[in-house]
């Protein structure tokens, strides 16, 4: 029988400019659903009383800049990762915080995604899968060169480690 896996929390965290990246996701996710609303707002103008629609305009508004302002400075206190030579560790999250590991005997897929904006900022994700009905440990926001060390690492580690995930 093998020894239990040691839990830690992971230590590494993704560089500072993940913060960039996340608040240009969500200033397009702002710009979108605010569309939405104004959209709604003029389709609705003769429905709804001017008050309301100010009110919900309002609220809009100040949701869409504290998800821009809040969103990426809270995921970067909680995002870290970690490689050892038993598991990948990750904690993600911002409302939903989630903390995940990948004993590395489970591991069958390593992958790297790089988005355009990704790319713009010199990051990339880190797609860990596998046998588990949990689905893929991801390891968004790494520098592009400290992912391409992972997956090398990971896949080097995975080919020896003896375990059931093939």
């Amino acid at each position: 029988m093998s020894e239990p896996l040691e839990l830690v929390p992971p230590r590494h965290r993704v560089p500072s400019r993940a913060m960039r990246w996340w608040t240009v996701r969500a200033a397009i996710t702002d710009v979108v659903l605010l569309a939405v609303v104004a959209g709604c707002a003029v389709w609705l103008r003769g429905v709804l009383p001017g008050a309301l629609l100010t009110a919900i305009a309002v609220v809009a508004v100040l949701t869409a800049a504290a998800y821009l302002v809040l969103m990426p400075r809270v995921r970067y206190r909680v995002h870290r990762w970690e490689v050892t030579a038993d598991a990948v560790y990750t904690s993600s999250g911002w409302v939903w915080q989630e903390w995940r590991v990948a004993p590395l005997s489970r591991v069958q897929t390593v992958d790297t995604e790089r988005g355009p904006l990704q790319q713009l900022f010199g990051l990339a994700t880190v797609t860990v899968t596998t046998a588990s009905s949990a689905g893929a440990v991801k390891i968004a926001g790494l520098s592009h060169e400290v992912a391409k060390d992972v997956v090398r690492t990971l896949t080097a580690v995975t080919q020896s480690t003896p375990g059931d995930a093939t």
